[in-house]
């Protein structure tokens, strides 16, 4: 099953509505295969922190980054296609 990975931080509006399109991504008509996903708080790790912060939402897919702010939801179902 594809990994898919919501770099985010609390309060983040484009990473709630991010969330929001993952979900109905997965459980909405023509949906690709099942996946699971995961949200990853980018506050937690001060790498993270300097790597997203101007970035986010970040959605990786299987460990590769597949698109940031803004978000492109047809890039995260390309990718969960080729997966």
């Amino acid at each position: 099953m594809p990994r898919v990975v919501l770099y985010s931080r609390p309060g983040c509006h484009l990473c709630e509505r991010a969330l929001v399109a993952l979900r109905a991504l997965r459980e909405g008509p023509g949906a690709p295969p099942p996946f699971e996903v995961t949200e990853v708080n980018i506050e937690s790790d001060p790498a993270l922190e300097r790597g997203f912060l101007l970035e986010i939402p970040v959605i990786e897919v299987d460990g590769t980054v597949v698109t940031t702010a803004p978000v492109e939801m047809a890039a995260v179902r390309a990718a969960l296609a080729a997966s």
